[in-house]
C-alpha cells in the first residue's frame, strides 16, 4: 500500500499569472503544472463532467461508441455511486502523451479529449483509471488518499508487469501492472467498481495479507 498524493499537487505553484483564463498555471500548458491545476479543480475551463457516453460522442461526432456504450455506462454508474467524478478535458492540461489520470485526493479522474476519439482507447483509459479508483476502495475507503493492490502480484500476467516496468518507477509497478491488465480486459474494472459500490469489495476480492492486516488494524475489517 502506498500513499498517492500525486506530485501534480506540488506542481500548482504561486507566481506571476501566465494565462488570463487559468491564472494558477505558471509553467504553461502541457505540463505537470497545468495537470495539477486541473486535478485540484482550480482550472475548469474546457473541462466538462462526463454524464454518459453522449458527452464523449458529442466531442467526437464522427466516432461510433455503440460497441462500448454498455460497459462504459456500467462503469460510470458505479463510479457515481462511490463518489468518483469523470471529466473530459482539453489536451492542454496534460503533459504530452498522457491520456488520463486518476486523483486519489479528490477522487476524480480526467480523460484527455484528444485521445478519446477512438472507442478502444477510451475504454482502455476508462478501465485503467477506473481500476485505480477500485484500488482506492480496496484500501479501506474511496475517501482516503491510499491505494492497495487488488490481486496478488503473482496473478498479474507477466506481459503487463513487464510493460509497467518499462513505463513506471519501480515503486509504482505493482499498482500500474494490474491497472494495465484491467485496462485491456473487458469487464474487469466494471466488476471491481460494482463490488466497491455495493460495499462488497473484500468479499469479492480477498485482500492480500499485508492489506488485510492494515485493514484490520484500522478497523475496516472487524470479523
Amino acid at each position: 500500500m502506498i500513499k498517492t498524493i500525486f506530485a501534480m499537487l506540488a506542481a500548482v505553484s504561486v507566481g506571476t499569472p501566465a494565462f488570463a483564463d487559468n491564472s494558477k498555471i505558471t509553467k504553461g500548458y502541457y505540463t505537470m503544472d497545468s495537470m495539477g491545476c486541473m486535478l485540484v479543480r482550480e482550472c475548469t475551463k474546457d473541462v466538462q463532467p462526463v454524464k454518459d457516453i453522449t458527452t464523449i460522442a458529442d466531442a467526437h461526432p464522427d466516432s461510433d461508441y455503440s460497441i462500448i456504450a454498455d460497459e462504459f455506462g456500467r462503469m460510470l454508474v458505479a463510479l457515481d455511486k462511490v463518489g468518483v467524478e469523470v471529466f473530459l478535458a482539453d489536451e492542454k492540461y496534460f503533459p504530452v502523451g498522457h491520456r488520463g489520470v486518476y486523483h486519489t485526493v479528490s477522487n476524480n479522474f480526467f480523460l484527455n479529449k484528444t485521445y478519446m476519439r477512438r472507442p478502444g482507447v477510451l475504454m482502455s483509459v476508462m478501465r485503467h483509471e477506473g481500476w485505480h479508483a477500485a484500488q482506492d476502495c480496496m484500501a479501506g475507503t474511496i475517501k482516503n488518499s491510499l491505494i492497495a493492490i487488488i490481486n496478488p502480484e503473482e496473478d498479474v500476467p507477466t506481459m503487463y508487469r513487464e510493460m509497467a516496468e518499462r513505463s513506471y518507477p519501480a515503486s509504482a509497478v505493482p499498482w500500474e501492472a494490474e491497472a494495465g491488465w484491467a485496462g485491456r480486459t473487458e469487464g474487469m474494472t466494471a466488476k471491481a467498481l460494482d463490488a466497491c459500490a455495493n460495499g462488497k469489495m473484500w468479499e469479492v476480492y480477498k485482500p492480500t495479507p499485508l492489506t488485510e492486516k492494515w485493514l484490520r488494524e484500522e478497523g475496516y475489517i472487524t470479523k
